[in-house]
C-alpha cells in the first residue's frame, strides 16, 4: 500500500502556538499545536519564545524546532485526522512527568 508523501513548503505563525502550514500539493492546514505541547521533547515548546523559533527544514521539509522537536509532514497535512490521538499521548506524557 502507498501513501502520499508530503513535503511542508512554507508556514507563518497567525497566533500563540498555531501555525499556518501550506504543503507541496497546494493545501494548507492552519495547526493549534497546545493540544500537544507536552512531555519532555514538545513540553519545552509550551515557551513562546521557544515555539517562535520554528524554522522549515530545508533536507526533510518539514517543521523542526532549535530542541530536535519536529513533526512528520503528513500528520501535519492531516492534522485533523491526527490531533486527538497525539493529544491522548501528550496527556500519557504529562501524567508520566507528574
Amino acid at each position: 500500500m502507498r501513501h502520499p508523501i508530503y513535503r511542508v513548503c512554507s508556514f507563518q505563525i497567525v497566533a500563540p502556538f498555531t501555525l499556518r502550514v501550506a504543503f507541496d500539493d497546494g493545501t494548507e492546514q492552519v495547526i493549534d499545536f497546545r493540544p500537544v505541547l507536552a512531555g519532555e521533547l514538545f513540553g519545552l515548546l509550551r515557551d513562546p519564545s521557544v515555539f517562535e523559533q520554528v524554522s522549515l527544514d530545508p533536507e526533510v521539509h518539514t517543521l523542526v524546532w532549535p530542541n530536535g522537536a519536529d513533526f512528520d509532514p503528513a500528520t501535519l497535512h492531516d492534522w485533523s485526522e491526527a490531533v486527538d490521538a497525539l493529544a491522548e499521548r501528550a496527556r500519557e506524557w504529562e501524567s508520566q512527568t507528574v
